[in-house]
């Protein structure tokens, strides 16, 4: 059974939260318009946010390797081959994510740093907010 991975974090264009709902055992996020509830496929949401996900990685491999080894405080060989292997094979890993979806947790953490998914009621992604990093120099 698949789980809607950004639940909580996907609005409708008007900014109204799309609730999870299920059909059968499969997760939809459902947008409102007009009085009427349209069910969209979480997947298909969830793998457009992935996709650019990946593709912002795959653009700055270096750069995002350097700044996950950066943040575990490990700069060692060994973990450096680690990271760029689960950078290399990130479509195995969205797999396993969508059997575990994302924890609530780092859901709310993502939505209170800003977060967030629009879609339109035919599912596909019109905006994504995302956090961005604080300059130094503005400071």
């Amino acid at each position: 059974m698949f789980k809607a991975l950004f639940e909580g974090l996907v609005t409708d264009e008007a900014g109204n939260t799309a609730e999870v709902a299920y059909v059968g055992t499969d997760p939809t996020y459902v947008v409102q318009e007009d009085g009427f509830s349209y069910h969209v496929d979480s997947r298909h949401v969830d793998e457009q946010v992935l996709m650019f996900f990946k593709r912002q990685v795959e653009g700055n491999k270096d750069l995002v390797s350097d700044g996950i080894l950066k943040m575990m405080g490990k700069e060692d060989l060994f973990t450096k081959v680690a990271v760029d292997s689960t950078l290399t094979n990130l479509d195995r890993n969205f797999r396993q994510l969508f059997e575990q979806g994302i924890p609530e947790q780092a859901r709310m953490y993502l939505g209170m740093l800003g977060f967030h998914v629009i879609i339109n009621r035919q599912g596909e992604v019109v905006r994504l907010d995302m956090p961005s990093a604080v300059d130094d120099k503005d400071e």
